[in-house]
C-alpha cells in the first residue's frame, strides 16, 4: 500500500500553470492538495511569536501525510517566495515543539516545478535536497514541467506519469 500524500502548492496564482500540472499529478496519485495562498503564513521570526496559520497547518500536515510534494513555479531561477517562507517556517519546529518537527524523519519529499523554459538552471533543486537531508526525509526526486498553448505537452504528461508512479511506490 502506498503512503498517503499531499501536494503543497506554493504559487502566486492558485489557478495558474503550476496548478494545471499539479491537477494532473493529483488525478494520478489521489494526493490531497494544499494551496499555501489560502493561508496566512508570515515570515520566520526568531522570537517565534507569529500569529498566523502556519503552526496549525504544519501540525496537520505532519500528522496526516507521509509523502510531501512541493509544487512551485520557478520565479527568478528558484522556488516561489511563498514556498521559501513555508520552508523557513519549518524552523519554528526545530526550536520549539521539536517532536512535531521530528515527525518529518523518514517521510518522503518530492518536488514539482513549472516554468517557462523546458529545463531548470543548475542549483534549483539544491535547497530541496539539502532540506530533505537535514530534516531526515527521503528525497524522491524532482520533476520539471511547463505548459504550451495552455495545455500539458505530451513530454510533460509522460514525466508526470513516471513521477506519479515513483511517488505511489513510496
Amino acid at each position: 500500500m502506498s503512503a498517503k500524500g499531499v501536494i503543497i502548492l506554493g504559487s502566486s496564482r492558485s489557478k495558474g500553470n503550476t496548478h494545471t500540472v499539479v491537477s494532473e499529478l493529483q488525478q494520478q496519485t489521489g494526493f490531497d492538495l494544499i494551496d499555501l495562498k489560502a493561508y496566512k503564513i508570515n515570515h520566520f521570526e526568531y522570537d517565534l511569536k507569529n500569529e498566523d496559520d502556519f503552526n496549525a497547518l504544519f501540525k496537520k500536515l505532519t500528522a496526516n501525510y507521509e509523502t510531501f510534494v512541493f509544487a512551485t513555479p520557478i520565479y527568478w531561477y528558484t522556488m516561489s517566495g511563498v514556498m521559501k517562507v513555508f520552508f523557513d517556517r519549518i524552523s519554528d519546529f526545530l526550536f520549539e515543539e521539536k517532536e512535531i518537527g521530528r515527525r518529518l524523519r523518514g517521510m518522503n519529499m518530492g518536488v514539482m516545478s513549472c516554468g517557462s523554459d523546458q529545463e531548470t538552471k543548475k542549483g534549483f533543486e539544491m535547497p530541496f535536497v539539502e532540506s530533505a537531508n537535514y530534516l531526515g526525509m527521503e528525497y524522491v526526486g524532482h520533476i520539471h514541467t511547463w505548459i504550451e498553448n495552455r495545455k500539458i505537452p505530451q513530454t510533460v504528461q509522460q514525466r508526470i506519469t513516471e513521477f506519479a508512479n515513483r511517488l505511489m511506490k513510496k
